[in-house]
């Protein structure tokens, strides 16, 4: 229990962890070379996994209770995030390598970072699960369908082939994870203690490498890099909000689509950079970036909301008091 305890307080912390872990692989790249190119797929295979072992059969029977919530932020993820990047590659004139990059990651769905950040906003988790799980599975479809669109004119893109990548390293261990979970639930519960802290160790050793490797090509770029990705996820969570907002949903669904559309699974953007565009180097650069940049900016939200959903609640417990 008390193991337990520990690794949901590390889990929490993921934002501060992944602006150091930042910080550290610029400055210091040794400490994450090690990790290796191959390993990323294979560090987002464990992602998935971790995600598919806190995930019954009824998860997925829930989603149904709210589909008109569910449709809107799946729909919002996908058509604000890729139309996003593609106007900032050509408003920005972005080098060829970095557009895709930045085009990439805007595909990609949400990830379980999103989840942490709405639980440090006490905005509804419950939901924002259901949420990246909807766009998860919608994403093996859309991602390489939607990379095809908006990239297809800067470099050839196979929208098969990151396909096939999507249903390796996201759909078979999400499922894998499903079926533990359904034949071996104490097994399960005990491994789902662990599994989002996990699943942070890896998101920050892929992120980490990636920063390290590109160092210098990061360097050589870095003001408009940091301005795309930054304008990419301030928009996303911009939109989010204002979409649900146009869509008449209460304060704390526009929170949490808000960081669901805000925020990428950048690991899915970095492993399908580096096994699809390996011949053009600048690729992941954005997708690592990004991993930094919607945590900060997420984390930064995530205060303000918290402490306004905090008065929220006290101002309702003492009216019903009175």
């Amino acid at each position: 229990m008390k193991l337990g305890r520990i690794s949901h307080w590390l889990t929490a912390g993921f934002p501060v962890w992944s602006i150091l872990v930042g910080v550290s692989a610029l400055y210091e790249p040794a400490l994450f070379l090690w990790y290796g190119a191959d390993a990323i797929s294979l560090g987002l295979g464990f992602i998935m996994l971790g995600m598919g072992i806190t995930l019954k059969p009824q998860d997925f029977c829930d989603v149904w209770k709210e589909p008109g919530v569910i449709a809107m932020g799946v729909g919002l993820q996908f058509l604000i995030m890729p139309a996003w990047s593609a106007c900032l590659a050509w408003v920005l004139k972005l080098p060829t390598e970095m557009a895709v990059g930045l085009i990439l990651v805007s595909c990609c769905p949400g990830g379980t970072a999103s989840n942490v950040v709405v639980f440090l906003a006490k905005a509804r988790v419950a939901l924002s699960v259901s949420l990246t799980l909807c766009s998860t599975l919608a994403a093996v479809l859309l991602t390489p369908w939607l990379t095809y669109l908006y990239a297809g004119h800067y470099t050839p893109v196979d929208p098969w082939s990151l396909l096939q990548s999507i249903l390796l390293i996201v759909l078979a261990p999400l499922a894998i994870g499903v079926g533990w979970n359904r034949l071996f639930p104490k097994s399960a519960i005990k491994a789902a203690q662990f599994s989002p802290l996990i699943s942070v160790l890896f998101i920050l050793l892929i992120v980490g490498f990636v920063l390290a490797a590109k160092r210098d090509l990061i360097f050589d770029h870095g003001w408009i890099l940091l301005a795309a990705t930054s304008l990419l996820h301030l928009g996303g969570f911009f939109g989010g909000y204002v979409g649900a907002h146009w869509l008449h949903r209460d304060r704390l669904d526009k929170q949490t689509l808000s960081i669901e559309v805000g925020m990428q699974n950048s690991g899915l953007g970095t492993a399908l950079a580096t096994k699809h565009f390996s011949s053009m180097p600048m690729v992941p650069a954005p997708c690592a970036l990004s991993a930094i940049l919607h945590c900060l900016i997420g984390s930064l939200l995530a205060s303000r909301w918290s402490r306004t959903n905090d008065m929220s609640i006290k101002n309702h417990v003492d009216s019903v008091r009175s």
